[in-house]
């Protein structure tokens, strides 16, 4: 047979595209059109439909950059047209087929009710199937400006991404509002072809059904009248029939389809628009279930819920009817979906209790899984916190966007840092906004790495990022693809049956142990550096209200515990971990937004802990220590002078004038406190720290060495730091002026202010206070550089195998070799509080109180010692989606620990981030509770969420090995009981004994206490 593959694709492909995609469409009118442009943000349906309308024409210009144009489309549907199914088709000028960071609308009817959205390839409502001819057509569209940030492919900078820089340019041209006759024969003619021609080109040539396809698609051309598209569509489907009708192998892969839209709670647009774009997908999906019986959608994120609920009435009401009807799935069970490196440990717990609750409450509906298809690498935390909510598995894809390794895993067993394992899957199709395409799935077999264990993958289906969700066609694929020849079967279902299916045939799937490093998107560690810190302070302030909050509720009459406020600012704090605005990869408006946020969070926060220890009662000026850990340190007085206190860990005590064991020196620019000597060099470094104690020398070259390197990766200039940014730099060496600013005994410190590159400046306060051999460099820069990234270094003269870094409730190793591809990957990775490098006898730490971004490297100098050399993240310049980003002030402390174990290190790491507080308050109650023994650390002190009066404690082995000790409470003890983190009963028991409650932990362990009131 002679080889006719090229005529016939072509004959297909241009008859397809240019005979039968326009005629899908067979008779059409236009609607009658008005419009009215909303002033400034968004307005209610009752505004906009009490405004004054003026005529529209097609091919007009409208929408400026984040605008609202209501349109108001009046019609009839001719009385010929009975029987016919019948749609109104709106093109508002779209852009290419994504429909997330463009022109959206929502079409709502004249007494309110949202019916439908428009988007690219979604651009129809139904007006009836069949219409009976005559029916009088009136809508009110709320059409959203929203501009394409995405413009050039991230290529160049935009002024788009701020209402404030944006301008009023029209951005779009209306194309199409017109009422149509939907032929459907000619629809699912199309749809047949799109199927057949896509796994056709993806069978390889050898295939004998590449060619049956091929063949049956030449036939059916034949068949089709190119002057009656109409009228012989169904004969041409005739044609078809057969080759759609084979069924697959038996052994054929499955695909496990689930519904989805993956909207982003902020990204390329505010918050404020992500509300509209949660209504406008909820409420296509809502209409594609009243169309499909056997679509099911997954959708997390409990916050966009609320918004929903809060918003649109409507659209909320028609959710609660499809999660009756089984056919949409509450999944994840998390407030929003988080970084995954970011949050603090406390942070996601919250995460998942107040993702969890919501589905509960409102729909009966427990989740058993995390839904985190997007995120940018995942904590060696999750296992345990995900089973402690009650979670039975996990799911990501990000993770094959990495760089250098391919991950070989698609579904396989979790092992978290405390042993926790728990199931886990990445869909081999790569995407999270599976279409069904014959590329994808001819991807997802290729890919799919458990074959020979393992028969199934799963797919999120439905546009994505913006949301818009799943279409009509997509389903219609779905169908077809259900059982033919070629092609994995697809069956669209619950994504929990998947994965219990998954793992009852694939029980013993491979483990991977430790995090789920993303090599990639690396600088969201580092970016919009002040949305990190206020994350960072916000979760501090956020312990801090609860348990003094804790405090006073129980010790001081009359106070209440303000449940709802701080409920409200926790929400409003897990908002901001969404996994765009946390990593600093959002545009402008929405860093400016959160920062704003943060701010208000913050006096809120302050104002409840000053109500809280003001209730406690006045008459004295006393210390409070949020931290864990006994502190003995110095404290700046109200009046800013210092002063030496010993506290209680979560505790109080009077503000004294003890004396230190240890007074600091000043002589010239070296700081001695008898445990530590530093001494300043001309060039502003670090030239020595000597650790008197262990009687070394702690560097191996200079010290808080700031160097700025030249920062243009590849691509996703917000997101990414490429290796080859170490390549270029500059050391900054010459300071402006070195001088010492404090000789007090309790407090030494020495300023050196520096100015660099294009205006910016760094002025460093470092200071050694007594008995502390704690070194702190309070910095303030004012940045305005473009493209750069800022590292303070700190080479120590320690042959260390591996940093420690803290993650959420426990610390990770890492390697400081590159042995491997997989180590070489990791030239920049995250960290919270403190990163530590050690030998056998002795470690030093590197602490920060909002940085996350570090990397480890080692040397071997002249003299055969080895210098492990920490570097922090402290500030970069992405200009892209952001062109400002991180420009201005910036104010943060970083810290040196000399002579430091880990446990030191943990304790100073809450230190450094939980500054004593310094309160006019009478005698305090003791603690509300305490721990006897070591490794034994208090996370969070609170009452439980359902009002009942008990206190809720949260304990973790920080050290890595295993700790015993005892609770004791600063209150009478009746009963104790351990419980999941929603604050519900396990089966492990806690006894109380001579009025505390024995602990045993394994290494990393969480642990749950309610503890109920004598």
């Amino acid at each position: 047979m002679h080889d006719e593959r090229r005529r016939i694709e072509e004959r297909v492909e241009r008859v397809h595209n240019q005979r039968i995609k326009p005629a899908i469409y067979s008779a059409t009118v236009p609607f009658e059109v008005e419009a009215w442009q909303a002033p400034g943000e968004p307005v209610s349906f009752e505004e906009a439909a009490a405004a004054r309308y003026t005529p529209f024409a097609m091919d007009t210009p409208w929408g400026p950059p984040w605008g609202t144009t209501w349109f108001r489309m009046r019609g009839r549907v001719p009385a010929e047209w009975a029987g016919r199914r019948v749609e109104a088709v709106i093109d508002l000028g779209f852009v290419g087929d994504w429909p997330g960071n463009q022109a959206e609308a929502l079409v709502h009817l004249p007494d309110g009710r949202p019916l439908k959205a428009v988007n690219p390839l979604n651009q129809y409502v139904p007006i009836g199937n069949p219409v009976a001819g005559g029916e009088e057509i009136d809508y009110l569209v709320e059409a959203a400006s929203n501009p394409d940030i995405l413009a050039d492919n991230f290529s160049r900078t935009t002024p788009l991404g701020d209402i404030l820089t944006a301008g009023d340019k029209p951005l779009y041209t209306f194309q199409r509002a017109d009422i149509a006759v939907l032929d459907e024969e000619v629809w699912h003619l199309d749809l047949d072809i799109q199927v057949l021609r896509e796994l056709m080109v993806h069978l390889g040539e050898h295939e004998p059904r590449r060619h049956e396809i091929m063949h049956a698609l030449d036939r059916a051309m034949d068949a089709l009248d190119l002057d009656d598209v109409s009228g012989s569509a169904a004969a041409v489907r005739e044609v078809l029939a057969p080759v759609l009708a084979r069924p697959a192998h038996a052994s054929a892969h499955t695909i496990s389809g689930v519904g989805h839209a993956h909207i982003d709670s902020a990204w390329l647009w505010p918050i404020r628009e992500t509300k509209r774009k949660t209504s406008r997908t909820f409420s296509n999906v809502t209409s594609l279930a009243d169309e499909y019986d056997d679509f099911i959608f997954a959708c997390s994120q409990a916050q966009q819920y609320e918004w929903v609920r809060d918003n649109y009435p409507h659209v909320w009401a028609r959710i609660q009817e499809s999660v009756k009807k089984g056919q949409w799935a509450p999944v994840g069970g998390m407030w929003v979906e988080a970084d995954g490196n970011l949050p603090g440990g406390e942070a996601i717990a919250r995460q998942l209790v107040h993702g969890k609750r919501f589905f509960i409450e409102h729909f009966g509906v427990e989740t058993k899984g995390v839904w985190l298809p997007d995120s940018f690498g995942y904590t060696a935390a999750y296992p345990q916190l995900a089973k402690l909510a009650g979670n039975e598995w996990f799911l990501t894809q990000k993770i094959s966007w990495n760089q250098t390794n391919k991950f070989p895993h698609h579904t396989f067993w979790w092992e978290g840092i405390d042993g926790t394992r728990i199931f886990t899957h990445f869909p081999p199709v790569d995407t999270y906004n599976a279409r069904f395409s014959g590329e994808e799935m001819d991807r997802a077999v290729r890919n799919y790495s458990e074959k020979g264990g393992g028969t199934r993958s799963l797919a999120p289906f439905g546009w994505g990022d913006g949301g818009g969700g799943p279409t009509r066609e997509i389903m219609e694929r779905a169908r077809r693809l259900a059982d033919l020849e070629g092609s994995p079967k697809v069956v669209v279902e619950h994504p929990d049956e998947f994965f219990a299916q998954a793992r009852e045939e694939y029980p013993d799937a491979p483990v991977w142990v430790g995090e789920l490093y993303l090599e990639l998107h690396r600088a969201t560690y580092t970016s919009q550096a002040r949305t990190k810190q206020g994350n960072r302070r916000s979760e501090h302030r956020l312990r801090e209200a609860e348990l003094w909050a804790t405090t006073a509720a129980l010790h001081a009459p009359g106070y209440s515990y303000p449940y709802e406020k701080l409920d409200r600012l926790w929400k409003t704090v897990l908002l901001h971990q969404f996994h765009d605005i946390l990593p600093g990869s959002s545009i402008a408006w929405v860093h400016r937004e959160a920062e704003a946020e943060y701010a208000r969070v913050a006096e809120e926060l302050e104002a409840l802990t000053a109500e809280a220890v003001a209730a406690l009662g006045a008459g004295g000026t006393r210390v409070f220590n949020t931290s864990p850990f006994d502190r003995a340190e110095v404290v700046r007085t109200a009046a800013g002078t210092p002063a030496y206190v010993e506290v209680p860990a979560g505790g109080s005590a009077p503000l004294t004038d003890a004396e230190p064991a240890q007074p600091v020196r000043v002589l010239g620019h070296v700081l001695d406190n008898g445990l530590v000597r530093v001494e300043v060099a001309q060039d502003g470094t670090l030239s020595s720290v000597f650790d008197v104690r262990a009687r070394r020398e702690v560097l191996g070259d200079k010290g808080n060495l700031l160097r700025l390197h030249t920062d243009l990766p590849n691509y996703w200039d917000a997101w990414d730091i490429d290796k080859h940014y170490k390549n270029r730099y500059t050391d900054l060496l010459e300071p402006t002026s070195i001088e010492v600013v404090s000789e007090d005994p309790l407090l030494g410190a020495i300023r050196v202010t520096r100015s660099f590159g294009k205006g910016s400046t760094i002025t460093q306060t470092i200071t050694l206070r007594a008995d502390s051999p704690r070194i702190d460099f309070e910095t303030e820069i004012d940045w305005h550089e473009a493209e750069k990234i800022l590292k303070a270094a700190f080479p120590v003269d320690v042959r260390a195998a591996h940093s420690s870094a803290e993650i959420q409730f426990g610390h990770i190793q890492r390697p400081t070799h590159t042995n491997t591809s997989w180590e070489a990957a990791r030239f920049e990775v995250s960290g919270h509080r403190w990163v530590h490098v050690g030998e056998p006898g002795y470690g030093v730490a590197v602490l920060n109180d909002s940085t996350y971004g570090h990397d480890v490297s080692r040397t071997v100098r002249d003299d055969g010692g080895t210098t492990t050399t920490v570097r922090l993240s402290l500030v970069r310049a992405p200009r892209i989606p952001d062109p400002e980003a991180d420009q201005g002030k910036h104010r943060f402390t970083y810290s040196l620990l000399p002579g430091a174990s880990i446990e030191d290190t943990v304790a100073e790491g809450y230190s450094l981030n939980l500054p004593l507080r310094v309160a006019d308050a009478a005698g305090a109650p003791e603690p509300v509770v305490s721990v006897d023994g070591h490794g034994v650390t208090v996370e969070a002190v609170k009452l439980a969420d359902d009002g009942s009066g008990d206190v809720v404690v949260r304990l973790y082995e920080s050290g890595g090995g295993r700790a015993q000790g005892v609770l004791r409470t600063g209150f009478p003890l009746a009963g104790a009981q351990v419980t999941d983190l929603l604050e519900r009963p396990l089966e492990e028991t806690a006894e109380v004994c001579d009025g505390g409650v024995p602990v045993s932990l394994r290494p990393f362990q969480v642990l749950t206490l309610r503890l109920r009131r004598g």
